[in-house]
Formats: C-alpha cells, structure tokens, sequence
C-alpha cells in the first residue's frame, strides 16, 4: 500500500463538476491498493498518516514538526490513487500490474476510509492548496518494490582481503 501525504490549508474532490468532499486544514492523502496488500499494510498506513508529526506545536508555532493531524484537530481527504503502484522502470509506458483490482480494492479502500464520502474509481478532480509545500510518500513494503540487479546482491568483500591491483597492459616497444 502506498500514499501520498500533503499538508494542506484546504482541499476538495468533484465528481461531474459537484463537490462530493471538502476539508479545510489538515492532510489531503492518495492513496494506492497493491495486488497483495492485506490489514497489516492497511493498519500501517492509516496509524502512519495520523500520527505523522507534519505541523506545527499549536502552542508555539514557532516549533515545526511538533503535531500530527490528531494533535491539531485537523482533517483528512483520502483520494484513491491506483497509479501509485505503477511500475515505470521499464519502458515509457506504465505497468500497472501491481494494483489491486476494482472490486477488491473497492472493499478495502471502504475499510480503510471510514471516514470520507467518496466515490470510488470515478474521473475526479482534487482540488488543493498545499501548506508548505509539504509532501511525504508512505509504503507499507517500501523494499518489496524495488527492484536491484543481482550484482547489487554479491556479498561484500571481508575486512581480510587487501585489494588486488590489476597489471598494466604493456608497452608497446620504441
């Protein structure tokens, strides 16, 4: 599961030109469904986004990074987003093979989301002003994602070995 998290001083989905939610301060949130994403991912995810420390003491403005979206009594609008799980690193075109389907994702997206009135899978248009801007990216599996090439998993040289240097290639004669 992944997400996208913006501090925002407003925010609002339409659907068809009709505005079918709106927050003022708080979090606007996209959120992607992996194909194996589970309650584990779910929980993770929706523990990081309320208590992500991404405003200010409400005591002493003066103190950044002091309060999460809970501490200040802010609002969240969840947008889902099935091209955060695309996979671009082959090609110019997306893969979205790693996104859950419609119907699977509709159930957990509505677990997830008790709290917003939404619709899922239509063409919306989000509307923000983002605060800051402060953006951060959130993945329950950050590491099962990316992809390394098998060199990148040869073992390191032990602390015993010295280096070996190469010979230079020979002269040729004057």
């Amino acid at each position: 599961m992944r997400a996208v998290v913006q501090r925002v001083s407003s925010a609002s989905v339409k659907v068809d030109g009709e505005t079918i939610s709106q927050i003022s301060r708080g979090l606007m949130v996209l959120v992607g469904i992996g194909t194996d994403d589970t309650d584990t991912d779910m929980s993770a995810i929706a523990k990081k986004i309320l208590s992500l420390r991404v405003f200010s003491d409400p005591s002493d403005p003066e103190k950044m990074w002091k309060a999460s979206v809970q501490d200040i009594g802010g609002d969240i609008l969840c947008v889902s987003q099935f091209t955060l799980m695309a996979n671009t690193g082959k090609g110019n075109k997306p893969d979205f093979h790693r996104a859950m389907g419609s119907d699977a994702s509709r159930d957990m997206y509505s677990r997830f989301l008790q709290m917003l009135d939404g619709e899922f899978g239509a063409m919306m248009d989000v509307s923000l002003t983002n605060e800051g801007p402060v953006t951060f990216t959130l993945d329950s599996r950050k590491f099962e994602y990316v992809e390394t090439p098998s060199t990148s998993r040869s073992k390191p040289a032990s602390k015993a070995q010295t280096p070996v240097r190469k010979p230079s290639p020979p002269r040729e004669a004057s």
